[in-house]
């Protein structure tokens, strides 16, 4: 598995993340340049948002209903209430201040939702919420199979499957990303404290330099929750019925799981360096028998 962001910044978001609602701050509008770009705080007000928080290399604005993220150099991404929208393009700095594109008034407007009168919060199913993270996709494939097929391919698939029982079960699930889509891992952690999630659960297939190397691992953060191993366990014991060899529940601190405010697990479900496990996480059989021992791990640990 790859990463492309840096762990300080993650920091910074479980930071920021954990910020209530301030009050309004006065700034003093920025000049827009001769080159189009205006400064954050200009864009800020004219979107009707305040900064909110931020470093050298993010900056987030909110209101009562939104929450932009801005990765604040040049090409990086920005989101509109967890959602990937764009890229920054051009970032320039000058005196402690970052300065983008006019254009993203434009391209953010749209996606805003309206902050006059709150949103009701939506009544929680019956049963639960799941946030399913297909890993990798679009230009990060992750592992390459023996086969030549590609991790995020495998991902997705399984990850539609196991929605899908998840679903009839009568739980609430979101994918963090679509199939020809790349998110963030900052966006796909927050995306499941958004949710207020029961579970986040990132599937994930491994590679290893020994080709003998096989079967599936289900790994927690090493500060993990009493909820996450539980949920850990659970997934694992499942699993143990596909015919996979088992590693066990493992702690790493990926990402998805050590920046997570929420019960979180991520699944190694098999080696693409093996063939025979590669083989198998390519077969649709398998993948249908893989996502039902995931999903009933799933409802074991939401019992």
């Amino acid at each position: 598995m790859r990463t492309r962001t840096k762990i300080t910044i993650v920091a910074a978001l479980l930071a920021l993340a954990a910020v209530g609602c301030q009050g309004p701050q006065t700034t003093t509008p920025a000049v827009v340049a001769r080159d189009h770009t205006i400064s954050v705080e200009e864009l800020a007000r004219q979107l009707g948002l305040r900064i909110d928080d931020r470093d050298d290399t993010f900056v987030v604005l909110r209101d009562a209903a939104n929450t932009v993220l801005i990765f604040t150099h040049s090409d990086g991404r920005f989101f509109v209430n967890g959602t990937p929208v764009g890229s920054v393009g051009t970032v320039r700095k000058a005196s402690g201040t970052a300065y983008v594109s006019e254009a993203l008034v434009t391209q953010i407007k749209p996606h805003l939702g309206t902050s006059v009168v709150p949103a009701r919060p939506q009544p929680r199913p019956a049963r639960g919420v799941v946030v399913i993270d297909p890993g990798h996709g679009d230009h990060d494939p992750g592992a390459i199979a023996i086969t030549g097929v590609h991790e995020k391919t495998i991902n997705y698939d399984v990850a539609e499957k196991v929605a899908a029982i998840l679903q009839r079960k009568g739980i609430a699930v979101t994918l963090t990303r679509q199939r020809e889509e790349f998110v963030e891992l900052e966006a796909r952690a927050e995306i499941a404290a958004r949710r207020n999630a029961d579970l986040f659960v990132s599937l994930h297939a491994d590679s290893a330099p020994n080709p003998s190397a096989q079967g599936f691992t289900v790994y927690i953060a090493k500060t993990a929750s009493a909820d996450s191993q539980r949920a850990a366990r659970d997934i694992a014991r499942a699993m143990g019925t596909t015919g996979l060899e088992s590693r066990g529940v493992r702690q790493e601190n990926y990402r998805v799981l050590a920046t997570n405010r929420r019960p979180a697990v991520l699944v190694e479900m098999g080696y693409l360096s093996n063939r025979q496990d590669a083989l198998r996480l390519q077969n649709s059989a398998f993948q249908d028998k893989l996502a039902a021992a995931i999903a009933t791990g799933i409802l074991d640990y939401l019992q």
